[in-house]
């Protein structure tokens, strides 16, 4: 049940919000966002978000590529999945999410960030390096891609 302020429409939910993310690369380079929402504002992560009722884990992944950065992919299967819970300073939970990143070919378009993004950017190993990466997005890199390293 929502007791506190909420900011966002997502904050103190009642269950584990179900998410996506989509680990999209077009030549050398991955595609990332800004985010301009919690959690994480203002750090480069996986592009993604909610899954809506009736919608696969692809087409959520594909919907949500879209409004965050323009493009059109196709999404593949799911290679990570892990939880995001943060908890406010009388240890509330704010946010509850369990996310599934799916790998995805790029399909089409041209970047223009959207919805939740502040900025999308296709990032090469090396700037990487230089951004505010959000410390799951790097590690699921770095893991599964040796990209960043």
């Amino acid at each position: 049940m929502k007791n506190r302020p909420s900011q966002h429409k997502n904050d103190y939910p009642d269950h584990p919000r179900v998410a996506v993310g989509a680990v999209v690369f077009k030549e050398d380079r991955v595609l990332l966002v800004r985010r301009g929402q919690p959690p994480a504002k203002g750090r480069w992560a996986i592009p993604g978000g909610s899954v809506e009722i009736g919608e696969t884990l692809q087409q959520a992944a594909e919907r949500e590529i879209r409004e965050e950065t323009g493009i059109r992919i196709r999404a593949n299967k799911p290679i990570y999945t892990f939880d995001v819970i943060e908890r406010d300073e009388s240890e509330g939970i704010r946010f509850h999410y369990v996310i599934t990143d799916l790998s995805a070919d790029y399909v089409s378009g041209e970047l223009a960030a959207g919805d939740d993004a502040v900025e999308a950017r296709w990032v090469s190993a090396e700037e990487i390096k230089t951004l505010a990466v959000n410390k799951t997005t790097l590690g699921l890199l770095q893991n599964k891609f040796d990209f960043g390293t």
